[in-house]
């Protein structure tokens, strides 16, 4: 990877470095909704680039940075954005004068992040969560079958995935109020009704769809990052009690689809390309339509956070992306193999990342074992599943060779039920 450095100043620590260079959307006071990227502390405001003449060479219409979504801009294809990101990267490279010289451009071209409010980056027509991770599907597999048997027979042959609510989808820095629905309680004959009483978190990444494909047309797994534009973190958040009761026989519905969490950061394919790292052996051999050459897993390090009310947060779990048995390009292969079409903005979550150990699973199912290893948090109080007002934060990031590249903050809080 080439050395780079930039004439905006960051730490070493910071998720949005010169390699990263991810795409999102803004608001504040005088900006209603502008396309930005993000390095250091700053944003880029990508119509006032455009605007002012710096991507003049690709010859772009500086409207088209201005709408809500992203989705126009990222349905113009790879052939487009990756110029568009590899312009803003020679932009805010150490030497470049072009901007870096114009203070009056600076001016309303560079906001601090703190400043702004990010929006929910594209348009959700249509969301998929898979059940990936061969570490998460045993350990729930074991607590509620048998150890013997934690994985279904099909588990190892196929990305098992459900269609879930995209209108329930929001951007980082959300709340929501508990859900109710109907449980059953262990000792009960007939089912109860009121809020949630098993409210969970799922420690997830989802990636965006940057290429429609038509009905019937099938996307292999040599073309299927063709296909994907990038990645953000996520939370497809749980209500376990709801769940238990109503997933016999056609899985997950109410207990998923009250509300989801997404990071306002998309941070592209190609930002990611050098952090690939090799995925799992998988035995059984998977059918044709499933293999693949090369390493297509990533090694992205993921940190959850529990923030009870006036409290500081406290670390729950540490995982890490490569754990996936099943890649996305398996994913999208398997997705489309029946001929389903994609459109540009549709998301697939990555299902629940579990690690081989405790610390880095990816639920509080898991990590408290179904209620019985309650967790300590920073203010003394216990958890064994989400409270009421509490806030759940994830972080992640890619570091190799002193690069990093980086997702920013995955957060939401949990209000009472109405």
């Amino acid at each position: 990877m080439a050395t780079r450095s930039s004439w905006i100043q960051y730490a070493a620590d910071c998720d949005f470095s010169i390699y990263n260079i991810p795409f999102g959307v803004y608001a504040d006071a005088d900006t209603r909704h502008h396309a930005c990227s993000a390095i250091g502390d700053q944003v880029i405001d990508l119509y006032e680039l455009c605007h002012h003449g710096y991507f003049g060479i690709l010859n772009l219409d500086s409207s088209l940075f201005k709408h809500e979504f992203l989705n126009e801009f990222i349905a113009l294809g790879k052939e487009v954005t990756n110029p568009v990101r590899n312009r803003i990267i020679e932009l805010f490279s150490a030497g470049n004068t072009e901007l870096q010289n114009n203070p009056v451009h600076c001016k309303t071209i560079l906001k601090k992040q703190a400043d702004v409010r990010m929006l929910l980056p594209v348009h959700i027509g249509d969301y998929t969560d898979f059940y990936s991770s061969i570490d998460h599907a045993t350990n729930v597999g074991t607590m509620f079958r048998d150890p013997a048997n934690a994985l279904l027979p099909n588990w190892k042959h196929l990305p098992v995935g459900y269609h879930g609510r995209a209108s329930s989808i929001c951007v980082s820095g959300h709340s929501f109020h508990r859900p109710k629905g109907q449980q059953k309680p262990p000792d009960a004959e007939l089912p109860v009704f009121g809020p949630c009483k098993l409210l969970d978190f799922e420690l997830e990444t989802a990636f965006v769809i940057g290429k429609k494909t038509e009905m019937g047309e099938s996307v292999s797994t040599a073309k299927a990052d063709d296909h994907i534009f990038g990645m953000l973190l996520f939370n497809d958040w749980s209500a376990r009690d709801i769940q238990t009761w109503e997933y016999v026989p056609l899985g997950p519905f109410l207990a998923k689809n009250f509300a989801s969490t997404v990071s306002p950061w998309i941070v592209t394919l190609e930002a990611l390309e050098p952090f690939r790292t090799k995925g799992y052996v998988q035995e059984p051999k998977v059918l044709p339509y499933l293999q693949y050459t090369g390493d297509k897993n990533l090694d992205i390090k993921l940190e959850m956070f529990i923030q009870p009310e006036k409290a500081e947060p406290t670390k729950i779990c540490t995982s890490n992306y490569k754990y996936m048995y099943w890649t996305m390009e398996q994913q999208l292969a398997h997705h489309t193999v029946n001929g389903c079409n994609l459109n540009v903005g549709d998301l697939m979550g990555s299902g629940t990342i579990s690690g081989p150990q405790p610390h880095e699973y990816g639920s509080m199912l898991e990590l408290t074992w179904k209620g019985t290893k309650p967790m300590k948090m920073s203010d003394g109080s216990e958890r064994k599943f989400i409270n009421d007002n509490d806030t759940v934060i994830i972080k992640g990031w890619c570091e190799k060779d002193g690069v990093r590249v980086g997702f920013g903050e995955c957060s939401a809080k949990a209000l009472p039920a109405l």
